[in-house]
């Protein structure tokens, strides 16, 4: 009998052990924030009316039609007179780009934002064990993983990626790259860099859906200390909760709205497509199919579901009456805020935001961080998410257990998003840090319009056809 008892133990025991393992290694599956440093460059970087109105008359390709175009982009942008443009603007070589130019503005970056985040958390770059870098429309040899290696003088084991051709979404996507290399070791800390380099890429030609890019990215960029060690858990600020890309690759329509190509004079440049908020709208849709199960509570789900079947059921019975009424914009028809408390949206301009918050059923408290961030930082592409986090921080917004939603767009075309649970309280300004007592600003009018005006009323043959 006792030896009967032995045996029935013996499993008894294994399977508790293997158990006990299966918790140890979800737990260190986990991914936690540590710390993250937004760029902010000097201030003679700084993009004011004047010098916007200056770089823009110095392409000698634009026309009457295609200034009043500007015009209105930019006074209707949300963009302010306090955003960053590359150096080889300010010396007038923006259609001359070299290389270097690239190089050096990445650089100038990496160096001040890397240096800080590991000085603030205590650790050294040798402590790195996982490097993951983006920057879509810049690609060097040796890449420019192996530049920050080098600079910092990282270990020889060190895992490194290095992502181009991403899009603005790519911040989520090297998130997504760290947190499977999470899954297969335990113990480790990551760097996540993220930007882009507009020094080559400043479109010099007179094709509208081209120009359109020149008016919305300034310079900008994050480095983001993450790791999955548990021990360390206590000092972290963000815990990784879920992850959902989608990408619409195979949709031409999709794949083609927002791509890098040359004009009809040979020009490079990246093209904007009037199919752009179709595109955004469809990936944005499937993308909520996925992550809401996900991140909001069973009974919103049980109502929206109940709510949906009532609606259907009621077509069914009485037909719909709206029939021939004009379609606004897509609403989910669920109640975000019952399992989100903030949300982190991309500042891909101002019809992104709006649209993000009659989608979501937003107010303009929650979309006043991507707002005031467009406004201050512009389109900082991959990295404007964290701007966006740096805000509701330095607004004293995140408090422990808070859920805070990300969502991101990119070429390709790509929707991303996460959720972040809030580990302890946070209040540190980051980039914010020095000006955020004046935000928000009283309006958000800037003076182009007031400066430029006059060209509304110009006489054409002042100006070239713009042929």
């Amino acid at each position: 009998m006792e030896l009967f008892s032995f045996l029935l133990i013996i499993p008894i025991f294994y399977l508790l052990f293997k158990i006990w393992n299966w918790i140890n290694d979800v737990r260190d599956q986990q991914c936690y924030i540590l710390d993250y440093q937004c760029y902010k460059p000097s201030d003679d970087r700084m993009v004011g009316t004047e010098f916007s109105g200056e770089l823009i008359k110095r392409n000698k390709n634009l026309g009457l039609n295609e200034y009043k175009f500007l015009l209105k982009a930019i006074v209707s942008s949300g963009i302010g007179e306090q955003t960053y443009a590359p150096r080889i603007m300010f010396s007038g070589r923006e259609e001359s780009p070299k290389l270097e130019d690239g190089i050096l503005e990445m650089e100038e970056f990496f160096h001040d934002s890397i240096e800080k985040v590991l000085s603030r958390a205590g650790i050294s770059p040798q402590e790195i064990d996982l490097l993951v870098v983006n920057v879509s429309m810049l690609s060097a040899v040796p890449s420019l993983c192996s530049r920050i290696i080098n600079h910092f003088k990282m270990r020889p084991d060190i895992k490194s990626f290095n992502l181009t051709g991403m899009g603005c979404s790519a911040s989520l996507i090297s998130l997504d790259i760290v947190r499977n290399v999470f899954k297969s070791y335990k113990n480790k800390f990551a760097l996540l860099v993220t930007s882009e380099s507009l020094s080559p890429n400043w479109y010099a030609g007179n094709d509208r859906s081209m120009i359109l890019s020149n008016c919305l990215f300034r310079s900008g960029g994050c480095a983001v200390l993450l790791t999955n060690n548990k021990s360390l858990k206590h000092r972290a600020m963000f815990k990784l909760k879920c992850l959902v890309r989608t990408h619409h690759g195979a949709k031409d329509e999709s794949y083609g709205c927002c791509i890098q190509r040359e004009d009809d004079k040979g020009k490079m440049g990246f093209h904007l497509s009037k199919s752009l908020p179709k595109a955004a709208t469809r990936s944005f849709v499937d993308n909520l199919r996925v992550i809401t199960p996900k991140i909001l509570p069973v009974r919103e789900l049980v109502r929206f579901m109940a709510v949906s079947l009532l609606k259907k059921w009621n077509v069914v019975r009485h037909g719909s009456s709206h029939k021939g009424a004009s379609q606004g914009p897509i609403k989910a028809g669920v109640n975000f805020k019952s399992g989100v408390d903030h949300f982190c949206i991309h500042t891909g301009g101002k019809a992104v935001i709006d649209g993000i918050g009659i989608s979501l059923d937003l107010t303009e408290y929650d979309l006043e961080p991507a707002r005031m961030t467009l406004h201050r930082f512009g389109n900082t592409s991959a990295s404007s998410l964290w701007y966006v986090l740096a805000y509701m921080e330095a607004k004293k917004r995140l408090k422990k257990g808070d859920k805070v939603l990300m969502i991101s767009f990119g070429a390709g075309f790509k929707c991303n998003s996460c959720l972040w649970e809030v580990v302890r309280d946070l209040g540190d300004g980051n980039v914010w840090k020095d000006e955020i007592y004046m935000y928000p600003p009283k309006t958000l009018v800037n003076p182009y319009m007031e400066k430029f005006g006059w060209i509304q009323d110009e006489d054409p043959s002042t100006f070239n056809s713009g042929d």
